[in-house]
């Protein structure tokens, strides 16, 4: 019995998006290509992996054989890093939104840390704005932001794009009253998008919880107390994206790395790894 890391890569897309057609966006091959895979995969196991009907799930069977798919790949991923790129030194200073330290970059960053153990990372996260200003003072060598257009940073090296969606229990929204708002603060580009759609469409708003927290966030839309704004695969399972005939169309979001110093192997090798781990 022999796993391909391709096969692998596309079950622990599925799993992690709840999709297929998501999951073929994310590892960019067609929906049809990772059904054939996910086809091959329960067939090669012998046991079911997903959960037949309206709501998709991975089955006990499926939840352990994720378990295994990460670990595989994750080595892989590791092994290639190890022996393909120099043993580096050095210092990089890297900032990024909180929320995408707490949903994407943790583990990217560990296992950066554990492949080149001599490169010293300086992390720090903030919001969009904040971190583009002390960008250009040279306060960060790479920032990742986000941002309503692409021409607003037209040096970035663009990462993704996807939908924004607003989030939380329908039940708040009510036309007769203003919509209850759980945003981060100014400057926050979720924030500003938000508002700019509500206010377009002449839909009254009042903010109800602030916090710079993608936790604190998660946390005030699951107990109830108003509706946010979350890039769609940012979406955590607990909670559930709105019906788009209740509220105002909201632009995509885009994300580009920023980056100074072209020239140190450190950062390069820092920016590369996580833009491989980031399109993947």
């Amino acid at each position: 019995m022999i796993f391909d890391t391709i096969t692998l890569q596309c079950f622990i897309a599925v799993a992690e998006t709840g999709s297929f057609t998501r999951a073929a966006e994310r590892v960019g091959r067609t929906q049809s290509a990772i059904s054939q895979q996910m086809t091959k995969l329960v067939s090669l196991l012998g046991k079911p992996l997903f959960v037949k009907g309206r709501q998709f799930g991975l089955t006990p069977e499926g939840e352990i054989f994720l378990g295994y798919a990460r670990q595989i790949f994750a080595l892989h991923r590791e092994a290639l890093d190890r022996f393909t790129t120099p043993e580096l030194e050095g210092e990089v200073r890297f900032g990024l939104p909180e929320n995408f330290a707490s949903v994407y970059l943790s583990e990217v960053l560990a296992d950066f840390s554990r492949i080149h153990p001599r490169i010293l990372l300086n992390i720090e996260c903030d919001l969009t704005l904040n971190l583009f200003d002390r960008f250009k003072k040279k306060k960060f060598d790479l920032v990742l932001v986000k941002m309503n257009r692409p021409e607003d940073f037209p040096n970035g090296l663009d990462v993704w794009s996807e939908p924004l969606k607003w989030v939380g229990d329908p039940i708040l929204i009510n036309r007769k009253k203003p919509v209850p708002l759980v945003l981060s603060p100014h400057p926050c580009v979720y924030r500003a998008s938000a508002i700019k759609a509500l206010e377009k469409a002449g839909r009254p708003w009042r903010l109800v919880f602030s916090s710079p927290s993608y936790a604190g966030t998660v946390a005030a839309v699951k107990a109830g107390m108003g509706i946010s704004v979350m890039p769609h695969t940012m979406i955590p399972p607990e909670l559930q994206a709105v019906d788009a005939s209740l509220l105002p169309k909201l632009a995509d979001t885009h994300v580009s790395l920023l980056k100074h110093r072209a020239d140190n192997p450190a950062i390069n090798t820092l920016e590369e790894f996580v833009l491989k781990r980031l399109k993947h």
